[in-house]
This record gives C-alpha cells, sequence and structure tokens, in this order.
C-alpha cells in the first residue's frame, strides 16, 4: 500500500499518546479496553467481541469473499514500574506506567483498522487486543473462551518492538523464537522457635541454603544452545526480622527458563527433585506464577512476512538465536494457527523494555500499519 496520510499518523501518535498516560496492569485492563471498543466501533468493524478472557477485544472486518482468517495481535497491559520522564504524555497513574511498548502496540493495530475501509478481496481479518500478556496468563485465557471458535484464525501475526536494533529494522526467525519460562514460589513450612532454643523448632535454613545453591546450577549453557536452561534465584525470605526467634517459614521465587516447552518439562521436574532432596521434615508449597510457553515461529507465515517487508522497502534481519525473554504469544501457533512474531527494531541506543525511561518510538507505527496491511493483502487478494 502506498504511504499513510499524515493526518492519520498524527491520530495513531495522539492516539498511543493518550494510551501511555493511562496504563492498566494485567487483569485490570478494563478501561483501556472500552478506549479500544469505541475506536473500533469508529472503525466500522463489522463484529466486535468484548470480554474476551478477561478484559480481551476482538473486531472483525469481513472480506468480500469466503477465505482464510488473518489475526494481528497486540496486547492491552501495561507494567507495575514508575514511569521517569519529562514526556509531556508521561503515565498519570502512580507505579504504573506502558514500559513495553504495548501502547504503540495498540495504536498500530487500530491503524490497520483505519485502513480496512478498503475490505480484503476475501476471507476475514480479526484485530485482538489480548489482556495479561506480562503475566503469561492472556493468551491461554482467550483460546479458553467459548467465543474463541467463531474467529480461530488460520494466520496469526504480532510484533515486538526490540531497543539495540536500528530504528525499523524487521528481524524474523522461523522455529523457536522466545523462550518458555515460568515463575516457582517455595513456601517452606517448619516450627518457630526461641532463638536460645532453636533445637526446639524445625528451621526451613538448611533446606533454604541448599536450594538457594543448587537451584542455579539447574542453568546450562547460553542462548545459542538448544539446550539452554536457566535457573535464576530472584527472591528469598526466611522467617521475620527478629534476633529472639529461630524461624519457622521460608520462601523462595525462581524463574525457570528454557529455550522450548519440552526442556521446561525437564527442568521443572529437576527443580521439584531437588527441593524433594533437600526439604527434610519441612514441608513445601510449589505455586507457578507467569507460565509463558515458548514461541515457535512458523516457517510459511515467516517467510511471508519477510517477504512483504522487502516488498514495503524496510530492511530485515535473520535473528541467530532466540530472544531469552518470554512473550505470550506461542500459544496461538500451538491452537493451529501458521504464526509468526516480529521483532522490529526499536533503535540502536533506545531504552531498553522495562526500564522506567522506556517510551515507544512513534516512528514505528506507520512502518507496521503499512507491513501488516501487505501482509494482510497478501494473504487476502486473489
Amino acid at each position: 500500500m502506498t504511504n499513510l496520510p499524515q493526518s492519520l499518523i498524527n491520530d495513531l501518535t495522539d492516539l498511543r499518546h493518550a494510551l501511555h498516560r493511562v496504563p492498566d496492569l494485567s487483569g485490570d485492563e478494563g478501561a483501556t479496553a472500552a478506549r479500544i471498543e469505541t475506536e473500533l466501533r469508529q472503525c466500522g468493524a463489522d463484529q466486535i467481541w468484548t470480554g474476551l478472557g478477561g478484559h480481551g477485544v476482538a473486531a472483525e472486518f469481513t472480506g468480500l469473499m469466503p477465505g482464510p482468517t488473518v489475526l494481528f495481535r497486540c496486547e492491552l497491559d501495561g507494567l507495575p514500574i514508575p514511569e521517569i520522564s519529562d514526556l509531556p504524555y508521561r503515565s498519570e497513574i502512580p507505579d504504573k506506567g506502558h514500559l513495553c511498548g504495548h501502547d504503540g502496540h495498540m495504536a498500530t493495530l487500530i491503524g490497520l483498522a483505519k485502513t480496512l475501509t478498503k475490505r480484503p478481496v476475501r476471507g476475514r481479518v480479526i484485530l485482538l487486543f489480548q489482556p495479561a500478556e506480562e503475566t503469561g496468563a492472556g493468551a491461554a485465557a482467550v483460546i479458553a473462551d467459548p467465543r474463541w471458535a467463531e474467529m480461530r484464525p488460520d494466520y496469526a501475526f504480532a510484533y515486538h518492538n526490540v531497543p539495540g536494533r536500528p530504528l525499523g529494522e524487521i528481524g524474523l526467525r522461523a522455529g523457536d523464537a522466545n523462550c518458555a519460562s515460568r515463575g516457582m514460589q517455595i513456601d517452606l513450612h517448619g516450627k518457630s522457635a526461641h532463638a536460645a532454643q532453636p533445637q526446639n523448632g524445625l528451621s526451613p535454613a538448611s533446606a533454604m541454603a541448599s536450594l538457594m545453591t543448587e537451584l542455579p546450577e539447574l542453568s546450562y549453557g547460553t542462548i545459542d544452545d538448544p539446550q539452554f536452561t536457566l535457573a535464576t534465584l530472584t527472591h528469598a525470605q526466611l522467617g521475620a526480622p527478629s534476633f529472639g526467634i529461630a524461624p519457622g517459614t521460608g520462601r523462595l521465587h525462581v524463574t525457570l527458563r528454557s529455550r522450548g516447552n519440552a526442556q521446561m518439562s525437564d527442568l521443572t521436574a529437576r527443580a521439584l527433585a531437588l527441593i524433594n532432596a533437600h526439604k527434610g521434615a519441612v514441608v513445601t508449597d510449589i505455586t507457578w506464577h507467569d507460565v509463558f510457553h515458548a514461541v515457535t515461529n512458523d516457517p510459511c507465515a515467516t517467510e511471508i512476512a519477510g517477504q512483504m517487508a522487502q516488498k514495503t522497502g524496510y530492511p530485515t534481519y535473520p535473528m541467530a538465536a532466540p530472544y531469552s525473554w518470554s512473550e505470550d504469544f506461542g500459544r496461538f501457533g500451538e491452537d493451529g494457527a501458521k504464526s509468526t512474531l516480529l521483532y522490529v527494531g526499536a533503535g540502536e541506543a533506545h531504552p531498553q523494555l522495562h526500564n522506567p525511561d522506556y517510551d515507544f518510538p512513534d516512528a514505528l507505527l506507520p512502518i507496521m500499519v503499512r507491513l501488516f496491511r501487505a501482509i494482510m493483502d497478501h494473504l487476502l487478494t486473489d
């Protein structure tokens, strides 16, 4: 498609800034979802679903003839991180910020919706604004929604901006592209005692000390190795601050990470075996948090995206290895869609994702609207 009108680019930039001011956290995206629903209705969507898997919103734009369903996905949620900036549109919500770029991803899909006054020749386009990406819960919840069957796609595309890469450069990788990860919370329950008589209690200190040393040793290799695993100790708490009490409780947080889902199953089993080996008489409870499946990009969808990037004049680069961070997009491929996640440069000196001074580059908005429209036209034009 031709270059976007400057008036549209200005509108999308204003929308992105408005979304940036009022971030919602995972599972609490109701206000953002309502704003998105209003925008989609103004774009003339043929059907809109709300409350998908929580606060998710999806819109359908129907082509002129039957054909495949192509889904484009973005994320609704921000982060529980205070923003540090002098931007005129900085976050107005204390301790919350759009510091991963989801505001820009949403504005991109609204931009795509605004181009859909010209419907595709065939098939249909689904624009999905997914909840709870940052916790890894949203995609599974959307797919579990009974209404998902009405919109299940043949193809699914999404992108993430990547600081450290040249602005607008499109990263492509077929196969494993983002790591699986999950948070393991280990609660240890013994019995407290007087600090003068610790033998009368059951302290989890010894078990915790062993686990704090040995769980990280489950890590293997670097991200370049297909068998890469990483176990990162992120929090430890033994009892309460005191000099008179021998502790009876403890808690550890460990993040497990691997290149693939099979490696994650093995890593999880080995972590549980270590806990059983060291807990002794202490009772342990294990709970799981922020569970992300690996993103595995479909070769066909990845090739199409690369071809369309080149056709629209955007540089591409082949990714030599997956990213170690996780993304909640992999489940759409597991559900049967030919899916790919694109990695779009945000600038070589740009602040990193989740940094308190991060801000999505507005220059990416017209780039990604044009690229997504090109992908859509390629798949839905006879």
